[in-house]
């Protein structure tokens, strides 16, 4: 049995204990440990609404909702893996390059121990520093689900901040663009360039929501294994690439979006990729009434880590 594992929920409420995603133990290491959910506190991006900071505490109350059997994936997670709850990272509020060091300084060990960091957000500006961290895998897939390119080159004349971390990251190398996939892209723009850009000047490909929802689920799933091929791959999950009816807590909402099945079925298809990171980014408790972009975002992270589960038990 794996040495870490949650708390059994059939012996002790749901509602006591440290509040730990799935009520894991909060472990601060790589000792016998195959994935660590790890909390980046971290809004200073944003452009429109602020708030990220409370989300890694948001998504942790809300997972303690999550049952150790996942019946979709016919996998326990939890039997296969050795979780932790690292915590959150230590950033330093209203500075981001400080913050993107202490980001990269912390979750950079964890990825070359071997551990697969799940990351838990905080605004979708804190991707880089993420990626930053799986230098060690070399260029890695990137599979990003938003509304948005994220792929400006600066905003308000800044370089670093959530609409342009995906541009820094392929200027970095951090991106294997052949490779590379943006999915759910929505909504009103500047200009036509703000899409096309991906493909003629980056290199990426993309699938805007109505592709993905006249595609069906396990259609969007295949293009982006076919995308992604054999290669080590990274998801960002922007939590408003899901309709705002289902997921109102977040920072620029975009009416028209993934349902919240189309959301978690597309996830959960993702099988047989070589993931060695994820992140869940843009919750903001303070627009999100009765927490359901919480627990959205929590089960998410439950599909994600199920699919590293899968993978390493050979199914």
């Amino acid at each position: 049995m794996p040495r870490y594992a949650p708390e059994d929920s059939l012996a002790s409420p749901r509602f006591t204990g440290p509040s730990t995603f799935a009520r894991l133990p909060q472990v601060s290491t790589t000792d016998d440990v195959d994935l660590a959910i790890v909390g980046v506190p971290f809004d200073t991006g944003v452009t429109y609404r602020v708030g990220g900071r409370f989300g890694p505490n948001a998504v942790r109350a809300a997972s303690v909702m999550l049952r150790p059997y996942n019946p979709n994936l016919a996998v326990s997670p939890f039997e296969v893996l050795s979780c932790v709850d690292w915590g959150d990272i230590a950033i330093v509020p209203g500075y981001t390059e400080r913050s993107y060091a202490a980001i990269e300084g912390s979750v950079a060990p964890i990825v070359e121990a071997g551990v697969v960091p799940l990351l838990i957000g905080g605004d979708h500006a804190c991707t880089l520093p993420h990626l930053r961290a799986t230098r060690s895998r070399g260029p890695v897939a990137v599979i990003d689900f938003d509304s948005h390119t994220d792929a400006w080159d600066s905003y308000f004349g800044e370089k670093y901040n959530h609409g342009t971390w995906m541009r820094r990251a392929i200027e970095e190398g951090l991106v294997d663009v052949a490779h590379s996939i943006e999915v759910g892209l929505r909504g009103s723009l500047y200009g036509a360039e703000d899409w096309t850009v991906l493909r003629s000047e980056l290199g990426l490909d993309y699938v805007t929501t109505e592709d993905a929802l006249a595609a069906g689920a396990e259609a969007t799933a295949e293009r982006i294994r076919a995308r992604v091929g054999d290669r080590p791959t990274f998801i960002s999950f922007d939590i408003d690439v899901v309709d705002p009816a289902f997921a109102p807590g977040t920072g620029t909402p975009e009416p028209g979006g993934l349902s919240a099945h189309d959301a978690l079925a597309i996830v959960r298809s993702l099988t047989g990729i070589e993931f060695v990171g994820f992140d869940v980014v843009e919750v903001i408790p303070a627009y999100d009434p009765a927490g359901q972009t919480a627990f959205l975002a929590a089960n998410l992270a439950y599909e994600m880590l199920s699919l590293v589960a899968l993978r390493r038990r050979g199914g």
